[in-house]
């Protein structure tokens, strides 16, 4: 008689898992974005999740955790309970460059997530303050090179995008200049307009508009062909720097263990929603790509993850910052 109730008690249990799988989300899902409000990683969390919020029929909220080039955040997102309630949202700093730069690193980004997809790349544009000395890319590599103790680069914290675009680029220069943290690349840019800091390599959707006003200097994108959002701005292989080359992904990550049926209404959502006409006009006046059919859902996004891993490692390793 006992083992005919564990018996039934077990099926329950298993039902009601199910079941849950079945109905998810019942309640409001977090979407951590581990860098201040107002940068490319908010912004594109703030779209993702309106977006899930539609296809689900259930709140999505973004929650804002700093600190750390993202890591801090990222790590939360790590520990949180698989349950498909709390997914993160993460990109090149936070699960490929911050293996190298932080060597006790809390998470494994290989191993301790679920990955749902991709989101979104953006090209990194090298941005300089207004009344910098350089008004193109070479004059900058010029510049720099004779310079490199007087000039200092922004970034929004170790392992940050535009930390590691930055590092990519001075590597490419043959340089160290002095680096300056901020909490995210919002306040970087804001520093830039303000003449307090030389340069950043920002995603092209923070410094796009300011360009535009000429607040601030662009001077190259870091991409393979020139972007029709800034058709004008010539890309590093035109000035003579094609190693620069940063077009950093941003994707959904849920913790690992999280239920296989959970994943795949998850993974429906985001494809569903990259489909979304709405969707891809905003991402595309941003300066945004939005990825084709092939290279959605969990096998890319994990492939993009360790193939970036094996990209950034020596070359980070190699520059010592």
């Amino acid at each position: 008689m006992g083992r005919r109730l564990i018996g039934c008690m077990a099926m329950l249990l298993l039902a009601g898992t199910g079941a849950s799988a079945q109905t998810y989300p019942t309640r409001t899902v977090t979407l951590i974005v581990p860098f201040a409000a107002g940068g490319p990683a908010d912004i594109t969390g703030r779209i993702t999740a309106e977006q899930l919020s539609r296809q689900l029929g259930q709140q999505f909220i973004v929650e804002n955790v700093v600190g750390a080039g993202g890591t801090t955040g990222v790590t939360r997102g790590a520990r949180a309970a698989p349950d498909g309630y709390t997914l993160t949202l993460g990109h090149m700093g936070t699960h490929a460059a911050a293996v190298v730069q932080y060597p006790n690193l809390a998470y494994k980004p290989e191993t301790d997530f679920e990955p749902i997809g991709l989101v979104a790349e953006y090209p990194v544009v090298l941005v300089t303050r207004k009344d910098f000395p350089a008004n193109t890319l070479r004059e900058f590599v010029a510049y720099a090179k004779e310079n490199a103790a007087k000039i200092n680069m922004a970034h929004a914290g170790v392992g940050s995008v535009s930390h590691t675009g930055c590092l990519l680029l001075n590597a490419a220069i043959g340089f160290k200049p002095t680096l300056v943290p901020f909490t995210g690349t919002a306040p970087a840019m804001n520093a830039i307009i303000a003449g307090q800091v030389d340069y950043v390599c920002d995603p092209i959707s923070g410094p796009l508009g300011h360009i535009r006003a000429g607040t601030v200097k662009g001077l190259a994108i870091a991409s393979a062909k020139r972007h029709p959002a800034l058709p004008d701005l010539p890309t590093a292989t035109e000035g003579g720097l094609p190693a620069f080359a940063a077009s950093p992904f941003y994707g959904v990550f849920a913790p690992k263990g999280t239920p296989t049926e959970v994943l795949d209404r998850l993974v429906q959502a985001l494809n569903a929603g990259l489909d979304d006409e709405a969707l891809r006009k905003r991402f595309t006046d941003l300066g945004a790509d939005v990825p084709e059919k092939e290279r959605r859902g969990p096998q890319p996004l994990a492939g993009i993850v360790k193939s970036e891993i094996a990209r950034l490692t020596p070359i980070l390793q190699a520059s010592g910052n």
